[in-house]
């Protein structure tokens, strides 16, 4: 048998997210609403004599879209000799197009047996895409007048139909950037990231434990971004809007973390919440701290951009490389 590491790109938008769901009441299926379940129907195309099971590097929810995840997978040949890496890739994204599924295997890779995705990742790189709306002044008087119909001027002006669900577009009138710079660099470091945490999965109360929810934020980046709106539609988006590039890097994070970080940056340059509030949900550490007036930023704009590991880490045993 032998493990194989694939890179993957997918579009999240039709999927549940991208870990399959196990029912241990039920018989096993393959769920094709998963990214994972959908690679492992195309991994079926090469017959391997075992049971295909693949393992996640990351998990990304229903939505979220990444530009570079990986997985691995062990599989055995009935002959014992191993794939051809160039024709896993070729075979898994003509499968994959054939159903017409939004995934894209990058390259595949023959990896040690001892070698795990998810453990030996030393980084990953989130990006989440914000477009705010620019206003004329004499707009945002209006509707800083009347505040109550803000909500609905998404549903009235223009959004390139290229970008729907690729990118948060934000309707605001008084967006400081400058803010959330200011923000985001409280977010830099070692923090017990409790309040950060979206607890629908926690199992356990032990899961609140400081050796769970204590993690380092290596950089947060914010840099001008850009449509990627085609032909007049690019025109037009650029015009209207303001392109921000959100880019969080740690070793790993928390359940909708990233979410949350971007979603409490974007209420301070909002004007929703100051800073001082953000300092409490980060020195008060508690599911019961988080700020109402936060809302959590939507899955659409989110991108898991890399996967980051040690090139000694992907080195085969001595009496596997002439294999």
């Amino acid at each position: 048998m032998h493990r194989y590491l694939l890179n993957i790109s997918y579009i999240g938008t039709t999927f549940r997210g991208i870990q399959k769901t196990v029912n241990k009441a039920e018989q096993p299926r393959l769920d094709t609403n998963t990214v994972q379940g959908a690679l492992e129907l195309a991994l079926r195309i090469f017959r391997p004599t075992n049971e295909i099971q693949t393992v996640l590097s990351s998990r990304t929810d229903a939505g979220v879209h990444a530009l570079h995840s990986t997985i691995h997978v062990d599989l055995e040949r009935s002959d014992g000799k191993p794939y051809d890496t160039t024709t896993l890739t070729g075979v898994l994204n003509r499968t994959l197009d054939k159903h017409n599924l939004p995934i894209r295997v990058l390259s595949t890779r023959r990896v040690a047996d001892t070698f795990h995705c998810r453990y030996h990742a030393i980084g990953r790189t989130y990006l989440y895409r914000v477009a705010v709306a620019k206003y004329p002044t004499e707009v945002a008087e209006q509707e800083t007048s009347k505040r109550s119909s803000l909500k609905n001027k998404g549903y009235e002006v223009f959004l390139p139909v290229d970008e729907l669900d690729r990118c948060y577009f934000l309707q605001s009138d008084n967006f400081n950037v400058e803010q959330l710079r200011e923000t985001a660099r409280m977010f830099v470091g070692v923090h017990d990231f409790r309040t950060f945490m979206s607890t629908s999965r926690q199992k356990t109360p032990s899961r609140d434990h400081p050796m769970f929810t204590v993690r380092k934020i290596d950089e947060i980046n914010i840099r001008p971004g850009r449509s990627l709106a085609l032909a007049q539609n690019g025109v037009l988006a650029t015009e209207t809007y303001d392109y921000w590039d959100i880019e969080i890097k740690a070793r790993s994070f928390l359940y909708k973390q990233v979410r949350r970080i971007v979603g409490t940056l974007l209420a301070v340059a909002n004007g929703r919440i100051d800073r001082r509030v953000v300092y409490q949900m980060l020195t008060i550490p508690s599911k019961h701290n988080w700020d109402h007036r936060v809302l959590v930023a939507p899955a659409c704009g989110l991108y898991l951009c890399g996967v980051h590991y040690r090139e000694t880490a992907f080195e085969l045993p001595d009496e596997t490389k002439s294999q």
